[in-house]
């Protein structure tokens, strides 16, 4: 039985062309902002997920290896971040061919499947994968159908706050969405919203699974040109 929305549009997915320049950028600014740069998995950013505090790191450097030391000793306490750290990549791997278990094993799958997606695809053709597949609310799938349903419009028409609002609901679309509009998506979207015009803001990345965010409070379905 579905526990989507009412009336929700046939699922579309349509090339990168048809969807605003806003959208990817609002995505790799809430989601992976070194998306064009890694090559699956974002090292930096699980270095920092973990709590590595030095720059680099050389093995015959014993300041190194005592802070390697460190980092392993508190990587369960920091699981929920390290899962937050996950590249759009990553994301894709899982929502085309695997399952949303816990399994530690998963997340090794999930990783090698993202460098073999990095090998084979370009990085604008992962991206468009990705925006077509991605879950945007409940039963709601990728960019077309989330930019019909929610603002009355083709994804080619989105607006930055827009396109930063579809952002901002990831990566809890069932309960943080334009349609609900919580404290926490209004939140993501300004931030997003901010660093899309040049402002140096820092947009923490959220792991799917990390915690529960609270019941949304339900507010006036969102018109095109209101948000």
């Amino acid at each position: 039985q579905s526990r989507g929305f009412p009336g929700l549009p046939a699922y579309q997915p349509v090339p990168i062309d048809s969807i605003t320049e806003w959208l990817p950028r609002a995505a790799m600014i809430g989601e992976d902002n070194r998306f064009l740069e890694h090559a699956g998995i974002d090292y930096i950013a699980v270095l920092e997920a973990l709590g590595y505090r030095r720059a680099d790191f050389v093995w015959g450097n014993p300041k190194d290896r005592a802070e390697l030391r460190y980092t392993l000793g508190s990587l369960w306490t920091r699981r929920g971040k390290l899962r937050g750290a996950s590249t759009i990549t990553q994301q894709l791997a899982k929502n085309l061919y695997l399952s949303p278990s816990r399994n530690p094993l998963r997340k090794v799958k999930e990783g090698v499947t993202a460098y073999r997606l990095e090998a084979a695809l370009s990085k604008r053709r992962l991206m468009e994968l990705y925006l077509n597949v991605v879950e945007f609310g409940p039963n709601l799938w990728g960019a077309e159908a989330a930019s019909q349903f929610y603002f009355n419009r083709p994804a080619s028409r989105l607006s930055p706050a827009q396109a930063a609002s579809l952002a901002g609901s990831l990566p809890f679309p069932l309960s943080s969405n334009p349609a609900y509009r919580t404290g926490r998506m209004r939140w993501r979207r300004d931030l997003i919203l901010r660093r899309m015009r040049g402002e140096v803001v820092e947009v923490p990345r959220e792991a799917e699974d990390e915690a529960v965010p609270p019941p949304p409070v339900i507010e006036e379905m969102v018109v095109p040109d209101s948000i």
